[in-house]
């Protein structure tokens, strides 16, 4: 996430949706339309079907039936362990009330983009990591959840790696029957800063395959699949990320195909003079194939900024889950 604030794990480049100015009515987009395989696999495990919401989401909008997991974002920390205020309370409440009438898991997603420093002085701190995780247990305990999301972008090598492997040791004896997941970059150096024995700790690894140069293309999906797997990482654990929003100026696709319905079928699209690339049901589908075959789930960021209607892509990903045998 960038650093005029970005989604999760979306300042390896670009800019906050907050900072988008759309195009006006009588702009026009170039379409390029993609085709991919529609074979559909059987999943590796219990599969995964992870939404991303913000506190802008509208309870009502959220279709439950086609979730199995709910990671609400952000709780921000405080670099001495307590949070920054919590808004919109009520929503979360609402949300964790119908998502578990519905059997669907919900947990808080705590950082995000921009919040390493305050990482970084409460790991380093025993006393501090304490009122870190005494303050955890609180909040899960106060909102009823099914667990907790660590989204600290990113550990360093090192002594950072270090206090983050201490933290998650805590967090795991403070959550032994709760979920406890970590978000992570596609793949790279960056991903050096979680030690083997951190990963470990963690029921699942949720993988932000998009952002950068190659924001949300196959070959990048493909190689945060190798990598993690490469670092030891059973396929059942790996969470694989998509985007619902374009890169570089994060148009989300709600408006993409709200202008241009045509462009649900495609993964660019010319917006304002510049080529925003995205993707669109085929190769969410084709994210979902692999997904299937070659992980535990699949996640993305963020429900909030689907389409909701027949060109919604987390009906794309349903259709092709129900679909596996």
């Amino acid at each position: 996430m960038s650093g005029s604030g970005c989604v999760l794990g979306a300042c390896q480049g670009g800019v906050s949706s907050r900072d988008v100015d759309f195009l006006s009515e009588n702009q026009e987009a170039t379409v390029t339309a993609v085709t991919l395989s529609t074979a559909i696999p059987s999943p590796t495990s219990s599969f995964r079907v992870l939404a991303y919401v913000t506190s802008s989401i509208v309870p009502d909008t959220i279709p439950y039936d086609r979730l199995t997991h709910i990671n609400y974002a952000f709780l921000i920390p405080n670099e001495d362990g307590s949070f920054a205020p919590f808004a919109n309370g009520w929503k979360l409440k609402k949300i964790v009330s119908d998502a578990h009438d519905a059997g669907v898991e919900v947990m808080i997603s705590v950082g995000g983009w921009g919040w390493e420093k305050e990482f970084e002085a409460m790991a380093a701190d025993p006393a501090k990591r304490k009122m870190f995780v005494d303050n955890l247990i609180a909040f899960v305990a106060t909102y009823n959840l099914d667990g907790v999301d660590i989204d600290w972008e990113y550990p360093l090598p090192g002594k950072s790696a270090e206090n983050f492997l201490l933290l998650s040791q805590e967090l795991r004896a403070a959550f032994p029957d709760k979920d406890l997941t970590t978000a992570v970059i596609s793949h790279g150096a960056a991903g050096e800063g979680i030690l083997p024995e951190t990963l470990a700790l963690y029921d699942t690894i949720n993988v932000m395959t998009y952002d950068g140069a190659d924001h949300g293309t196959i070959q990048q999906f493909n190689d945060g699949l190798a990598y993690w797997q490469e670092r030891g990482v059973p396929s059942e654990k790996l969470i694989m990320g998509v985007p619902f929003y374009s890169r570089p100026s994060e148009i989300i696709y709600q408006k993409i195909v709200e202008r241009h319905p045509e462009a649900a079928q495609s993964d660019t699209v010319e917006w304002g003079g510049t080529i925003e690339t995205y993707n669109g049901i085929p190769t969410i589908q084709e994210k979902t194939r692999l997904a299937l075959t070659h992980a535990g789930g699949i996640m993305f960021w963020t429900l909030d900024q689907d389409s909701f209607d027949e060109l919604s892509l987390l009906k794309a990903i349903d259709d092709i889950v129900s679909q596996s045998p």
